[in-house]
């Protein structure tokens, strides 16, 4: 883009100083601007960009894009507009070469269920040898490759260069959580979804929306922007399902469990290692597990027929989609669980979130099934969550062993301490401060088909001790001792 083509793009108010020379990369961080950069001010909740124009300068900006009147530097270019906001998707997309218009893209946001419907819709498409990407709360997939995420939804000038390095790749589609946060910072605009998916909604991000009219206002703007060649698939049985693509110009697949929706689904059998599933006439086997996981499945279902796959091929693929990485992810699905218990790992770290797993692992046992549950808590954090967790795990698991999370700068030990203060029966529960160690207890001393829990980490991969990040993963260690545990059956049996 040259600097014509960017004062025409941008229709300013004003424009005042040198033309530049040449045309840097677009920035909204001060702190990463480089010489002959374009810094753009934008107003957040939090900060204001525009009190970071002498810093963008300083660092070499050539060119500034904001809404205020400022005084500025003769040899730099400021270029006036009405709102900088509505403006940056846009221009963040054309610095890029439109990158979004070269992308099939399926949006998906609600309070729960992001993270697991994006990764199935993804592994579907996958699985189909078509050519997808992810954006998500845990990670980016630019097709196979993967990097750590920072932001459920990354800014725009991020989402731009992520979908540039998609295309350039030569994906065809991107399977993108949408958060309500970056619907009401339009962190989405210019981009235009093919497929709109509301999962559901409940209390939550109060602190910055402040009312859950808001919040669900902030969700609806993605149903809203959608045009009539577009899909909008949504949950009816949420109370807000049906209002959110009220006034969306997509064509809209409600469902249901609860006969409400367009489409009628059902649960025709679960229990720990997997679900049945029905949705308009098609049976779906999934090993995931939990009513709330019979929403995420039907719901990437639905999204795949919306984009053209057959139904019944995508419920086929569905049997071998494991879903998001440390979101109630069973990590022995290859074990013979006749001989071992079922152990899953999931990033419960809240005592809602506790309490959320351990009452659908709860409800899917047999009476003849223990639940184990092992848990720690994170250091320098809300330490009056500590007891409130022990209360929970001591009144739905069978067996608790406490252990260390990420104890940061605290003593690991002292947590315990905090954690135990809310047993009712604290000798009944097991103490393994060495989280390895409590993972091998419960998987060693579990009998085979009983249910084990391993909470707090999730998808993590180390462990924060006194400033170092040290490499852990409860799936890795869980593995590990469910291997030495079916060695060990195997020596003695043929002693």
């Amino acid at each position: 883009m040259n600097f014509q083509e960017l004062i025409s793009f941008c229709k300013p108010i004003s424009i005042s100083g040198p033309e530049p020379e040449t045309i840097g990369k677009l920035r909204q961080d001060s702190r990463e601007v480089e010489s002959g950069d374009i810094f753009i001010a934008v107003k957040g909740s939090k900060s204001d960009g525009h009190n970071f124009i002498p810093e963008a300068i300083e660092r070499g900006a050539g060119i500034i894009i904001c809404q205020k009147e400022i005084e500025f530097d003769e040899n730099v270019t400021v270029i006036t507009v009405k709102k900088t906001r509505k403006l940056l998707g846009k221009l963040a997309q054309k610095m890029e070469g439109n990158p979004a218009d070269k992308l099939k893209i399926i949006g998906v946001t609600g309070t729960n269920g992001k993270t697991t419907v994006t990764t199935l819709v993804w592994q579907i498409l996958t699985k189909l040898n078509c050519k997808a990407s992810l954006l998500g709360t845990i990670e980016k997939r630019v097709l196979q490759n993967k990097s750590p995420s920072r932001l459920t939804t990354a800014d725009p000038i991020e989402l731009a260069q992520a979908m540039k390095e998609m295309t350039d790749a030569g994906s065809e589609y991107l399977v993108m959580e949408v958060s309500s946060h970056a619907l009401d910072q339009g962190r989405t605009k210019g981009i235009s979804f093919q497929v709109a998916v509301f999962t559901n909604l409940s209390h939550d991000h109060l602190d910055y929306h402040e009312t859950m009219n808001e919040y669900a206002s902030a969700k609806k703007k993605l149903f809203n922007s959608l045009d009539s060649k577009s899909w909008a698939i949504t949950n009816s049985d949420d109370e807000r399902g049906e209002w959110i693509v009220n006034s969306t110009p997509a064509k809209i697949l409600s469902f249901s469990f609860e006969d409400k929706g367009l489409l009628q689904a059902k649960i025709l059998q679960s229990d720990a290692k997997g679900m049945t599933i029905s949705i308009d006439e098609t049976k779906i086997e999934t090993p995931l597990v939990g009513r709330f996981n019979a929403y995420n499945v039907v719901e990437a279902l639905l999204t795949c027929t919306a984009l053209g796959v057959d139904g019944k091929k995508a419920a086929e693929i569905l049997k071998h989609c494991t879903g998001a990485p440390g979101r109630m992810e069973r990590v022995n699905q290859e074990f013979d669980t006749s001989n071992e218990p079922i152990v899953f790992v999931d990033y419960a770290h809240t005592p809602n979130a506790l309490e959320n797993v351990l009452s659908t692992l709860r409800e899917l046992k047999t009476r003849h099934q223990k639940l184990v549950c092992v848990f720690g808590c994170g250091g320098d954090r809300d330490k009056s969550k500590r007891p409130k967790m022990a209360k929970i795990a001591e009144s739905y698991a069978n067996r608790v062993i406490v252990t260390s999370d990420n104890p940061r700068s605290e003593d690991p030990d002292l947590i315990i301490d905090d954690i135990r203060e809310g047993f009712k029966n604290p000798e009944n529960i097991t103490r393994l401060t060495n989280r390895r160690d409590a993972i091998h207890e419960a998987v060693f001393t579990s009998k085979a088909g009983s249910i084990v829990l391993i909470a707090g980490k999730g998808h993590e991969i180390y462990q924060d001790i006194n400033g170092d990040r040290i490499h852990f993963d409860d799936r890795e260690i869980a593995l590990e001792a469910l291997q030495k545990r079916d060695d060990t059956t195997k020596k003695e049996g043929a002693v």
